[in-house]
């Protein structure tokens, strides 16, 4: 089997498979330079294609080989001893709540809501590819009611493999058991965090990437998940004051997340 063709049936839809309902790309709200972000990605893929007919295997998946992008202190980096569990790219929407009776008063966040599409192997075998996919990502709309289903993440053939949500205002929560994946569940705490670099992706509206985290799990997290990182952000963050916002808002985002594994917590 040709390494184009594994390559093609990780990352493009397929022609027998049913044409993605979630998310569906949204021409009436994307940014001006949204098409041109579909043809990057589609353009890239036909290189690697192209490369691929030639090689004589196809590429392996082997999250070890994954390298996440080093961020600038004082992002801590992974913990000695941990290993790579799996890479996600997550879609959605940071949340945030204003004082509508104070135009200078600063969005408070409160939370985040994301569905998690399984990214290990591009992670692992295109690196390059993995980068671009939170800016694709955020060029198509959001239909919450399709979440449940089995869709892919815009035209690649990425698979939901789990939510991203808070319990609470400060505790972010991962849960990566699906029907096809047993990968863990994880409340987290956060660590530490850097801004972004100023050339990440702006959001739909020109809002800028939130920031890089690292989390650690708290005890009784599952699948000896330990730490996970939030890096290559696009968009998300709220704006400087509440003038104009309603009480509680939405800013679209999209990130990828990384998650550690180690001993298993007590």
């Amino acid at each position: 089997m040709y390494a184009s063709t594994i390559l093609v049936s990780l990352l493009c839809a397929s022609s027998v498979i049913a044409a993605p309902t979630w998310p569906t790309f949204n021409w009436d709200a994307a940014k001006p330079d949204g098409l041109e972000t579909v043809s990057e990605y589609f353009n890239m893929l036909a290189q690697k294609v192209e490369i691929g007919k030639y090689m004589s295997s196809a590429p392996v998946c082997d999250i070890s080989k994954a390298q996440m992008a080093v961020a600038p202190e004082p992002l801590t980096p992974p913990s000695p001893g941990l290993t790579l569990k799996h890479v996600a790219i997550g879609r959605g929407t940071q949340n945030y709540t204003c004082d509508t009776t104070n135009a200078t008063a600063v969005p408070v966040a409160a939370g985040a809501v994301a569905t998690l599409f399984n990214a290990s192997c591009v992670a692992s075998a295109y690196p390059d590819l993995l980068q671009l996919l939170p800016k694709l990502a955020l060029q198509f709309s959001l239909t919450p009611q399709e979440a449940e289903k089995d869709a892919r993440m815009g035209p690649t053939n990425l698979i939901i493999s789990g939510k991203h949500y808070f319990t609470n205002n400060t505790t972010p929560f991962f849960n990566l058991d699906t029907a096809q994946y047993q990968i863990g569940e994880a409340g987290c705490s956060k660590d530490s965090q850097t801004n972004a670099p100023a050339d990440a992706p702006t959001g739909l509206k020109g809002e800028k990437a939130v920031p890089w985290l690292r989390l650690k799990t708290h005890s009784g997290s599952t699948g000896n998940l330990q730490e996970v990182y939030r890096v290559g952000t696009a968009g998300g963050s709220a704006p400087a004051t509440c003038q104009g916002q309603p009480a509680a808002f939405e800013v679209q985002y999209a990130a990828q997340y990384w998650f550690w594994e180690g001993q298993s917590q007590a």
